[in-house]
């Protein structure tokens, strides 16, 4: 059972179109690994500074020294339903996002709005925080907060109009949803967490910025994923057989017209199982979508 667990989890993220599942395994995982650290610490009687090493500070000269900090609050959390929450929101709207354009910009999305939450926050307490320099020194960021609310907003800009069923609620339009959600995590009693709705606006400005530049035709996504796809590209096990698959004469599969981004990375990732298991190793979902995409003109 156990070598089943970590080969799904490893079968996760070898899949390119499973994105949003990669960044909430990296948040849990990340979460767990704290928490063990800090129980052994406790035990053995030492201390372990993780705040101090994957949350961002305010401080500037702090961040300078620590400057991953940028990327690792990100997917660092303390609380149980602060993870919690994150993680069903960033679950509900990045498969949104993913459906709709792709889990590569999914990931830019959620990683450059993070940063530009982190990087409002900086400059905030950096401007402003000399006013109360013990409550400046000593503030730190962490969680994907920001982060999912770039997401959040990417997705009420890109579908304003979609429709999700609220419990107890009824019908809601997604830019109600995000416009809620803004409002009542953020906008409300700003005096507390001003860092952490700091980061929110950040990350919701971006989120909505994304998109449109995506509308006008500026996919910001393409110079922050180079170095991601040349070091996939570095690890990615080249394939021994063909793209074109035949079982027999029956069997064989031609595309007919350039696949969308989405499309692409679910018929790669189906390409590998082939190469890697053969044909019949895939399920009856993955023939049925194989197929289908062949045949269209």
């Amino acid at each position: 059972m156990r070598n089943s667990i970590f080969q799904d989890i490893r079968n996760i993220f070898q899949n390119p179109a499973e994105r949003v599942t990669q960044i909430i395994l990296l948040n849990v995982l990340v979460f767990i690994t704290a928490h063990l650290v800090k129980a052994v610490a406790f035990i053995g009687g030492f201390s372990m500074p993780l705040l101090d090493f994957l949350a961002l500070p305010a401080n500037i000269k702090d961040f300078l020294l620590r400057p991953w900090t940028i990327i690792t609050y990100m997917f660092f959390h303390l609380g149980f339903f602060h993870i919690l929450f994150n993680m069903l929101w960033l679950h509900w709207m990045g498969r949104i996002v993913s459906e709709y354009i792709g889990s590569q910009k999914f990931l830019s999305i959620y990683v450059l709005g993070g940063i530009a939450g982190g990087l409002l926050y900086l400059l905030f307490f950096n401007l402003f925080g000399n006013s109360s320099p013990s409550f400046y020194l000593n503030t730190r960021l962490l969680g994907a907060s920001g982060a999912v609310m770039a997401v959040v907003f990417a997705a009420a800009t890109l579908l304003p109009n979609y429709t999700m069923h609220l419990m107890f609620i009824g019908p809601v339009r997604l830019k109600y949803i995000a416009l809620g959600a803004l409002v009542i995590t953020t906008l409300v009693d700003f005096s507390v967490n001003t860092g952490g709705k700091l980061a929110h606006l950040g990350g919701a400005a971006f989120g909505f910025v994304f998109i449109k530049q995506l509308q006008k035709g500026n996919d910001w996504s393409k110079w922050f994923l180079v170095p991601f796809t040349k070091l996939q590209n570095l690890f990615k096990k080249k394939p021994k057989i063909k793209v074109k698959h035949k079982k027999s004469s029956s069997n064989s599969y031609t595309f007919h017209r350039k696949p969308t981004e989405n499309e692409q990375e679910i018929i790669d990732a189906i390409l590998d199982k082939i190469a890697k298991s053969g044909y019949d190793s895939l399920t009856q979902k993955e023939k049925d979508f194989l197929f289908r995409y062949s045949q269209k003109k």
